[in-house]
């Protein structure tokens, strides 16, 4: 029997970036997930929780669980979006078995088809060099893959599967995990800082030729491709699940 997966669609994504949740929905189909998108999922309310305003999350924290806490996992292209939900939605449910089971079966995109579904190799063709942003929450709250700053075997699932992809190069950047600047209501409050941030690493992929440019978070993405598109850089920006539902 296929798994139920109810689909977690961030706000950006709904509001701006439709086509990337349609990827994800593809993507997941064609491995035979059983996908639900519910209709009545807000904000997770990761912006409310990064300027202080922890009251206004707790409605929409215990929302999300009587949403979601029926179905065999939840899937979402966002790294945040996930850790917000694995990671600092505790202090709204102190004790609360249920939401201790949805919060095991919460995981980002490429999180549950690597380490769930399994897939470690994909078919079809994606002739392009690819430039890989690893978005910070991604990298140190999900640990989806490893961080310069920690010692250990080098590891990410994500890189592996691209690099099953045919015709795929990777870039290799001189500052493989450094953040894009982005931070949500960071840029607002810092832009001078973020977009500085985020022009470090735009040169980065410059530098090492990406064409493609790519990652598991569609805000980080955004910030990115803002500058690129304002400075006319040649570089394509496309979401992770894109690139994958190009190739299937």
């Amino acid at each position: 029997m296929a798994p139920k997966v109810g689909l977690f669609i961030p706000c950006y994504i709904d509001q701006l970036y439709p086509q990337v949740g349609i990827a994800t929905l593809k993507v997941l189909e064609h491995f035979g997930v059983d996908v639900e998108y519910p209709e009545t999922q807000t904000c997770c309310g990761q912006p409310m929780a990064n300027t202080g305003c922890t009251n206004e999350v707790e409605p929409l924290a215990k929302r999300f669980l009587e949403i979601f806490k029926g179905y065999d996992a939840v899937v979402c292209p966002s790294g945040s979006c996930v850790s917000m939900v694995k990671h600092h939605y505790d202090e709204y449910f102190s004790g609360n078995a249920e939401f201790d089971a949805l919060k095991a079966k919460t995981y980002e995109f490429c999180d549950y088809l690597t380490n769930v579904l399994e897939i470690k190799t994909l078919s079809g063709r994606f002739p392009h060099k690819v430039g890989l942003h690893q978005s910070c929450h991604g990298l140190r709250e999900l640990r989806l893959a490893s961080s310069s700053e920690v010692m250990g075997p080098p590891f990410g699932n994500v890189r592996v599967l691209l690099e099953s992809i045919e015709g795929v190069e990777l870039s290799q950047l001189q500052r493989p995990d450094e953040c894009c600047g982005f931070g949500g209501t960071f840029a607002v409050a810092e832009e001078a800082v973020s977009c500085m941030m985020g022009e470090d690493r735009v040169h980065d992929h410059e530098q090492a030729g990406t064409e493609v440019l790519t990652a598991l978070d569609m805000s980080c993405l955004m910030h990115l491709d803002g500058i690129i598109r304002r400075q006319k850089k040649p570089i394509r920006v496309m979401h992770i699940s894109e690139i994958l539902v190009e190739c299937l």
